[in-house]
């Protein structure tokens, strides 16, 4: 409603100005000739430009305190007024500078200037505000997953400006505003790593770039590609931690020797001779082995798949690609396993309890099931 209400003052405001000041102009050239006033075409606003504005101002004195009085009611009416604020008077002013109807230094034009520069100091003020709140929220340390408000908050910002500034001629000041609000988010998003909080902040953090990743894919804002990029690369980034973060608990025991295994090579020790060390001996490999029969195995990625399944916000439909890179993942660790044995352990006889299409039947079965 603002906006249409400033739209047709704006409307009525420029004819009235303009003829205003045109008779003015002409009532002080009044007694020039044709060649007077081909001579003063070009000196014209230094000559008449002072004393014109002076006139004007007195006639219209109280239009640009009326205006700011205007602007500072929308701001109190909504805190996103100033977007309409500022579409309609760049747009106003954009018509006014490009018409051929009224003069490039008019009166009106220097009052809409002083109100486009306050409408962009609003709207500045806003984004940052808007930016603080989102660095400086809280995420409560009992979160549990899920789309985070800020991330929400910032898409019906995205959502409503864009709607706002669809007819805009210009949307430098929105673009701008976009790359910093984002770059606001991702902050708030990255904080999260040295949280406190009792849910898996991998995920979380992986649930939420890919949320963002999303939303910028649908709206499809050329000064957003970058972060929409970053987001994908982030979302990443965290589904790997995540997954190898719970991988290691279906087969933790095996995991922690083989990752001392691997850490008595890379320090010099001979793969032939790591069995000699006593915490890495066959016998005690065997005793590891023993811990995961090929059933504990299977009732251990069934439990997995219930906390995934528990972990994971429905919205975002994660689960089935979650699972997938589990699975990757706890192929590529068996198939290191393998290996490991096979170089460090070789001739010993020791194999794990459970083989390669033993893991593909188990996933199989398990994805199905559910």
């Amino acid at each position: 409603f603002s906006e249409q209400v400033l739209e047709k003052v704006l409307k009525e405001l420029q004819p009235l100005c303009t003829a205003e000041q045109e008779f003015i102009e002409k009532f002080f050239l009044l007694n020039q000739d044709a060649a007077d006033l081909e001579v003063l075409e070009v000196s014209m606003r230094t000559v008449l430009d002072e004393p014109t504005i002076r006139l004007l101002s007195e006639i219209f004195s109280s239009l640009e305190p009326e205006l700011r009085s205007f602007l500072d009611v929308c701001n109190r009416v909504h805190p996103f007024s100033c977007l309409q604020v500022l579409v309609t008077l760049n747009d106003s002013v954009f018509e006014m500078w490009n018409s051929s109807s009224s003069l490039p230094s008019s009166f009106l034009n220097t009052v809409l200037g002083n109100m486009l520069l306050l409408a962009k100091s609003s709207f500045n003020k806003c984004i940052g505000t808007l930016c603080k709140e989102m660095e400086e929220v809280k995420v409560s340390n009992k979160v549990r997953g899920g789309i985070l408000p800020f991330v929400i908050r910032f898409e019906e910002f995205v959502n409503f400006s864009e709607e706002v500034f669809r007819p805009a001629r210009r949307r430098g000041e929105l673009d701008k505003a976009l790359v910093r609000l984002a770059g606001s988010v991702f902050s708030s998003i990255n904080s999260l790593s040295s949280a406190n909080l009792k849910a898996n902040t991998d995920m979380i953090m992986m649930e939420n770039f890919h949320h963002i990743h999303c939303f910028l894919c649908q709206k499809k804002i050329g000064c957003l590609e970058g972060k929409k990029r970053e987001a994908k690369e982030r979302y990443s980034q965290h589904l790997e931690k995540y997954v190898i973060k719970y991988l290691g608990q279906p087969l933790e025991k095996l995991h922690h020797f083989f990752e001392g295994v691997k850490a008595r090579v890379a320090q010099g020790v001979k793969e032939e001779e790591v069995s000699f060390h006593l915490a890495y001996s066959k016998q005690e490999l065997r005793k590891v082995i023993e811990k995961y029969p090929s059933k504990e195995v299977k009732r251990a990625l069934e439990t997995l798949y219930r906390k995934i399944h528990k972990h994971l916000c429905p919205e975002e439909n994660l689960l089935p690609v979650v699972w997938q890179a589990m699975e990757q993942e706890f192929i590529r660790q068996y198939q290191e396993f393998e290996d490991l044995i096979q170089r460090c352990y070789a001739g010993s006889g020791i194999t794990m309890d459970f083989t390669m299409e033993d893991l593909l039947s188990y996933f199989n079965s398990i994805t199905l099931s559910n």
